[in-house]
Formats: C-alpha cells, structure tokens, sequence
C-alpha cells in the first residue's frame, strides 16, 4: 500500500535524476547481456541500475535510507511500498551472496550468467513498481 506524503521539488528532482539513471543503466545491462559480455560486467551494471531504482523510489517519497547497501534500501523502500516477499528477500539477499558494500571478500566468487539474469529480473520487478508509483509524479523543470 502506498504512503500518501506531500513531495517537494528538491526530492521529485533527486527522483527523476535517480530514475533516469537506473533507466540507463538498466538498458546498458540488457544490451550488454544480449550481446554476449561477461556475466559478470553484466551483473555489476545491473546492481548499479537496481540500487539507482531503489534510490529513486525512497527519493519519490522523501525517505533516506541509512545505507546505499540492499538491506538498507529495502528497509527504507519498504516503509512506503508493500513489496511483494519473495521480491523483497530477493534483493535484499544480494548483500549476503555477493558481499556488496563489503570490505570482506566475496565468498560466491565472480557472478555467473544466471545471477546477471537474476538482477535484470530484480531490476524488472522494481521498475514496474516505480513506474505505478510515478505515474502521477510531475516532471520538475529545471531553470533554463
């Protein structure tokens, strides 16, 4: 269920950077895995795009998270948005696996192709329910 906040200029302009860039990167990721570049290349864009959705999705309703970590997102996205379960353990499982944000090393070892197409599915997930979320979001103008 969707919490109803009043929005300023300075978060809707944050949003619309922030989703832009997940958009970017999310496309970059799908052409890259299309094209045949190493799943690891792929996955790490992927990432990137699915924390910039997220980023955007917190920046929509003026919520910060703690951390730019998953954990940390999903505990600030989740405080504005049901997301379904298995989506939220999905993500948020991403820190545990891969040791994002980590200094520790990874103990996965280097994405394979089936974890890059995990994240694409994630970063899916969480477009549409930024794209619900948007949909009545006005377009801030930036001085010319």
């Amino acid at each position: 269920m969707m919490v109803d906040i009043t929005r300023n200029e300075t978060y809707l302009e944050l949003f619309h950077n922030d989703y832009q860039s997940a958009k970017g990167y999310h496309r970059r990721a799908e052409k890259f895995a299309q094209t045949g570049h190493p799943a690891n290349l792929v996955f790490h864009i992927a990432t990137m795009a699915l924390e910039r959705y997220l980023v955007a999705l917190c920046d929509l309703y003026g919520v910060s998270p703690q951390n730019h970590n998953y954990v940390c997102l999903m505990e600030a996205a989740e405080t504005v948005v049901d997301f379904p379960a298995e989506l939220n353990q999905e993500i948020r499982s991403l820190d545990e696996i891969f040791g994002i944000c980590s200094l520790e090393i990874n103990p996965h070892g280097d994405p394979v192709a089936s974890d890059a197409n995990r994240v694409l599915v994630l970063c899916g997930e969480v477009r549409k329910i930024l794209d619900m979320a948007g949909q009545s979001v006005p377009v801030v103008k930036r001085p010319a």
